[in-house]
């Protein structure tokens, strides 16, 4: 993790801009000290309860990077007279007037980035949609509210399947985030705020000129949808599920644990990837993978390993009561389903701290 951290650290430095992780993969403070460069933040999250966890831990410099909801507005208010500096992303002259409205019923000028829709993959304003795009922003800046900027997250970067598309994607990201920016100060409306990011987009950004800050949080971890993309090696992963063999069913070449669909999530991510990595790789207990042994299936509290479907390996001998680790699909999905992180250091094996996470919205 620590390592992880770093690479992006170093990336961001090297492109000359602030890095605001996101902070929705660990949610978990101990993680966000390690993370954040300072115990203040600055910071990302996708939902309002860790903007309050977190800001209960003392971080003041926070964004709620999901579009915001007229009725979460009180919690947004709520937080900001805490002298919390939440930023929210809106993407309509509605949400932009309820904004509005809000701040000036409550004394204060929320502040909203517009958010930008750089890749057909979710919300936002597409570039070239400059009517829509100033009117959000005047709806805003003119009727109580602060217009700090503009946002965009290059989710489709996820289905590239080379580290040249993206690249690409990576440039295509930048390009709409700034030509925006541009749009709105053109109009005499003020953009002091760039955002862009994704972890895949991150790491393979070549030059992000117009650019404020950069946003990412599954590296942190990563996973092995990140390493089905080249993102990262599996060496990398920093996250595992320790679960013990609960049983066989020799004929069929199944090995059952304790971990299930509850455990590992549900998430099949790379089963459209060029490798299909099933419920998760299986390594030993010091993290080293046996060969081609993957838990193919899960019920809720029982997961089955086997051998990838063609694959000339043995089965390994793993005796009733082995610990085996699965590493997982998503880090985000996996790690909601549990309380806390055991915490390893260095290749000794031994747990050295307990982290707690939280869960909910």
């Amino acid at each position: 993790m620590t390592a992880n951290i770093e690479r992006m650290r170093e990336r961001a430095r090297a492109l000359g801009v602030q890095l605001r992780p996101h902070l929705k993969t660990p949610k978990s403070m101990d993680v966000a000290r390690r993370v954040m460069d300072t115990p203040q933040g600055p910071a990302t999250v996708s939902t309002l309860q860790e903007a309050e966890q977190f800001a209960q831990a003392g971080v003041k410099d926070i964004l709620y990077a999901v579009g915001i909801a007229p009725n979460k507005l009180d919690r947004v208010v709520a937080l900001r007279q805490q002298g919390v500096d939440l930023t929210i992303v809106v993407d309509s002259v509605d949400g932009a007037r309820a904004v509005a409205d809000k701040s000036r019923a409550s004394g204060m000028r929320i502040p909203c980035l517009i958010e930008i829709d750089s890749d057909g993959h979710r919300a936002g304003v597409a570039p070239g949609q400059t009517d829509r795009l100033l009117a959000i922003g005047r709806a805003l800046q003119d009727h109580g509210a602060e217009l700090r900027g503009v946002m965009t997250h290059a989710g489709e970067s996820y289905n590239c399947d080379t580290t040249q598309a993206i690249e690409a994607m990576a440039e295509r990201e930048r390009a709409a985030a700034v030509s925006c920016a541009q749009a709105l100060r053109a109009a005499g409306l003020p953009c002091p705020v760039v955002s862009v990011g994704s972890t895949p987009t991150a790491l393979f950004s070549r030059d992000l000129t117009g650019v404020t800050e950069l946003r990412a949080g599954v590296f942190v971890f990563f996973d092995l949808f990140m390493a089905g993309l080249g993102v990262c090696r599996q060496d990398d992963i920093a996250l595992s599920v320790l679960t013990t063999v609960i049983g066989h069913q020799e004929d069929k070449g199944w090995i059952l644990v304790d971990a299930g669909w509850m455990a590992m999530s549900r998430d099949r991510g790379t089963a459209k990837q060029k490798v299909d990595q099933y419920y998760g790789v299986v390594c030993d207990i010091d993290g080293k993978p046996y060969a081609d042994l993957v838990m193919r299936e899960t019920n809720q509290e029982q997961g089955i390993l086997a051998l990838r479907p063609g694959s000339t390996a043995t089965l390994p001998d793993l005796p009733l009561g082995t610990m085996v680790r699965i590493l997982p699909n998503h880090a985000c999905a996996t790690g909601a389903q549990h309380e806390m992180y055991h915490v390893i250091q260095d290749d000794s094996g031994r747990v050295v701290a307990h982290w707690p996470r939280f869960r909910g919205w």
